[in-house]
């Protein structure tokens, strides 16, 4: 006997929102750096005015983000003579996703049959229908630079990318937690 799972269209549309609900994070740095030496840096700002695809108050979210995390790591924000200076940048991509679901109805049919595996063919009737969604989302990329002072090198770039949540109230939330998710890929560990 053969067993056989069954699994409905809903559950399978929330395993794919779910799973797309996750920060991608990927990060790279100059493996030469000794970045325990940074003890101070400082915001450069905002690259080619991405800050304009922020309100005031997510741009203060993301760079309190940054400032807990890098001090959790020893490195103190100043305005000026810092070891490290961060620049932020924003990307807004528009998507949209399609969903089918096809709904098959059997019919009935007929079929003769003889002992010893003969048999006469049979006619069945049956119909399927297809229905298309389309749902439009944001998806919104992070990048963050550190850039030696002195040299003016790019040390590390880290980037994360997440579907937007249009629900402002979760933001003061979920900003720290990308930006901690982010800051763990960092090579100095919090202290």
């Amino acid at each position: 006997m053969k067993n056989s799972v069954k699994v409905s269209f809903p559950i399978i549309l929330a395993v794919l929102v779910y799973s797309s609900a996750f920060t991608q994070v990927t990060v790279d740095f100059d493996k030469t750096v000794a970045f325990n030496n940074y003890k101070t840096f400082s915001f450069a700002g905002w690259q080619k005015d991405s800050d304009k695809l922020l309100n005031d108050l997510d741009k203060r979210r993301l760079q309190e983000a940054f400032k807990s995390e890098f001090a959790s790591r020893g490195m103190e924000v100043v305005t000026a003579n810092a070891d490290a200076v961060v620049s932020l940048y924003l990307v807004i991509d528009n998507k949209t996703s399609t969903t089918a679901y096809t709904d098959f109805n059997g019919g009935m049919g007929y079929g003769l049959g003889r002992g010893w595996g003969m048999g006469v063919g049979g006619v069945g009737i049956g119909s399927a229908t297809t229905t298309y969604s389309e749902d439009d989302y944001q998806v919104g990329t992070l990048v963050v630079d550190m850039y030696d002072a002195s040299t003016k090198n790019l040390i590390w770039q880290g980037s994360s990318q997440k579907t937007i949540n249009s629900n402002t109230s979760k933001r003061a939330k979920s900003i720290p937690k990308r930006v901690g998710k982010l800051m763990k890929k960092y090579p100095v560990e919090p202290k």
